[in-house]
C-alpha cells in the first residue's frame, strides 16, 4: 500500500455547484431525488438543496463565472466546495503545487478561496463545517417558502466521474495526484460492441470520495466523445449518490420521472451465480434493473445508473456492502446498455 500523503488537509465535500439555463428543471430534477429547497446565499441568487450530507447549490446568477459557464456548456457543474481543515493554506499549497488559481476579474468577489479544476470549473476550499459549523448558516438564509421533500436515502456523494480528452487523461490523473495526493485504485479498458474507453480511478488522500477520469478510445462516437462535443469540452460526467438501502431508494423514486438505463434480462440469468451471497430481494432487484458485482466473497455492491438527466450528465446510485470497487464485473453491461441508448438517439 502506497504511502498516502494529503497535502492540502483534505476533508471531503462540501457542495456541488450548478450552472442552468432552466432552473425551474433543475429544481424538479432535484426534488425528485429527494433533495429540499432550504435556503439562498444572502444577496445571490444561488439556491440551496439538502438530502443528509449532499448539499446542492443552484446558481441562478444572471452574470458572472456561473452564467458565462452555462453560455458555453449549457446545464453543467460549475463548481465544487471541497472541505479542507485551513482554506487559505490549502489555496497557496495547491497553488505552489501547480493548480491555477482562480483570482482573475471574473472571480474577483468569490466568497472562498478557490483554483480552477476540470474544464475551467472551480474547487473552492471551504474550512468551515463540523464543530464550526456551516456555511449554510452563515452565508445562506431561509427561503420564504421552502420545499421540504421525502428524503430519498441518499447519503453523501460516493464518487464523481471525469471525461476528457484523447491523450488527456494521465495529466487530469497527475492534476489529482501532484495537488492534492489522489492515489491510483483502478484502471478499466473497456470494448463494447461498437465504441471502447480506458479509465482510472483516483482516490482521495482523505478516503472519502473517488473520481474515476474517462477518456474515450477509438472511433469518435464513443459515450466519451459525445459527452465531450455536447458539453463542450472536459467536465463532470455523473456524480454517484450513495444509499444504504438501494431498493428503498428505488422505490421511493418510482413515482418520480427519474428514468434509468435498460439491462438485458439475460444479466439476471447468471449474476446471482456469480453473487450468491446477496441479501436483497433478488425479485426486487430484477425489477428496478439493479447492477450486482462482487470484489471477493461476501461482500458486494448494487449500482444503477440513470439516463441523461441535464446536458450529458447522469446520476449514479450505489450501494456498497464492504465493497470498494465500481462495478467492475458489470462494465459490459453497462457499456451495452450506454451503446444501446445511443443507438436509440441516433448517435451509433
Amino acid at each position: 500500500m502506497s504511502e498516502v500523503n494529503n497535502y492540502l488537509g483534505l476533508v471531503g465535500i462540501e457542495f456541488t455547484e450548478y450552472a442552468t439555463p432552466d432552473a425551474d428543471y433543475m429544481d424538479k430534477v432535484f426534488t425528485d431525488f429527494g433533495f429540499s429547497k432550504l435556503k439562498k446565499f444572502k444577496g445571490k441568487d444561488i439556491v440551496y438543496y439538502n438530502q443528509n450530507d449532499i448539499h446542492f447549490l443552484l446558481n441562478n446568477e444572471r452574470e458572472g463565472f456561473s452564467a458565462e459557464f452555462a453560455k458555453s456548456h449549457g446545464p453543467a457543474i460549475c463548481s465544487m466546495g471541497w472541505r479542507v481543515e485551513n482554506a487559505q493554506k490549502a489555496f497557496e499549497t495547491a497553488v505552489e503545487r501547480g493548480a491555477k488559481p482562480a483570482t482573475d476579474s471574473t472571480h474577483k468577489n468569490m466568497p472562498y478561496p478557490a483554483i480552477y479544476g476540470i474544464g475551467d470549473s472551480l474547487i473552492y476550499f471551504i474550512e468551515q463545517f463540523g464543530d464550526k459549523g456551516t456555511i449554510y448558516e452563515s452565508d445562506f438564509e431561509d427561503l420564504e417558502t421552502q420545499n421540504v421533500v421525502e428524503d430519498k436515502g441518499f447519503i453523501r456523494i460516493d464518487h464523481l466521474t471525469n471525461n476528457v480528452y484523447k491523450g488527456t487523461m494521465e495529466k487530469w490523473a497527475n492534476f489529482y495526484k501532484d495537488v492534492f495526493g489522489f492515489t491510483e485504485v483502478r484502471y478499466f479498458d473497456i470494448k463494447g460492441q461498437k465504441t471502447a474507453l480506458i479509465s482510472y480511478a483516483l482516490k482521495s488522500p482523505c478516503g472519502t470520495f473517488s473520481i474515476p477520469i474517462n477518456e474515450g478510445k477509438g472511433n469518435d462516437n464513443n459515450q466519451i466523445d459525445e459527452y465531450l462535443g455536447e458539453y463542450n469540452g472536459p467536465g463532470v460526467q455523473h456524480l454517484a449518490f450513495l444509499t444504504d438501502d438501494l431498493v428503498s431508494s428505488l422505490d421511493k423514486l418510482d413515482k418520480s420521472t427519474i428514468a434509468t438505463l435498460d439491462i438485458i434480462p439475460e444479466y439476471y440469468d447468471t449474476i446471482f451465480d456469480r453473487v450468491p451471497w446477496v441479501a436483497e430481494d433478488k425479485e426486487k432487484i430484477r425489477e428496478h434493473q439493479i447492477l450486482v458485482d462482487s470484489q471477493s466473497e461476501n461482500c458486494y455492491l448494487l449500482q444503477i445508473f440513470s439516463k441523461n438527466l441535464f446536458g450529458p450528465i447522469f446520476i449514479e446510485m450505489i450501494q456498497r456492502v464492504d465493497d470498494g470497487g465500481f462495478g467492475e464485473g458489470n462494465f459490459q453491461a453497462l457499456f451495452e446498455s450506454i451503446e444501446r441508448d445511443q443507438e436509440r438517439r441516433g448517435v451509433l
